[in-house]
């Protein structure tokens, strides 16, 4: 997910994408715990695509303060 498609979203979809991509996160990070992981590099691309999301999310926030 790039960021650019991040900032389209509205503030609910990006608290929506957020709580699905930590789900996504628990469930790679149990895989790997079980030895079923098959692709490591995806819990690296999630995480990145969390904080892309909750730096939008505080940019949303501040833009609103102002």
């Amino acid at each position: 997910m790039k960021a650019s498609e991040i900032r389209e979203m509205s503030v609910n979809e990006m608290n929506e994408q957020l709580t699905s991509l930590k789900e996504e996160l628990f469930n790679l990070r149990f895989q790997l715990a079980v030895n079923q992981l098959e692709n490591t590099a995806r819990i690296k691309a999630v995480k990145k695509d969390i904080a892309r999301i909750k730096t939008s999310l505080r940019a949303a926030e501040l833009a609103a303060e102002q």
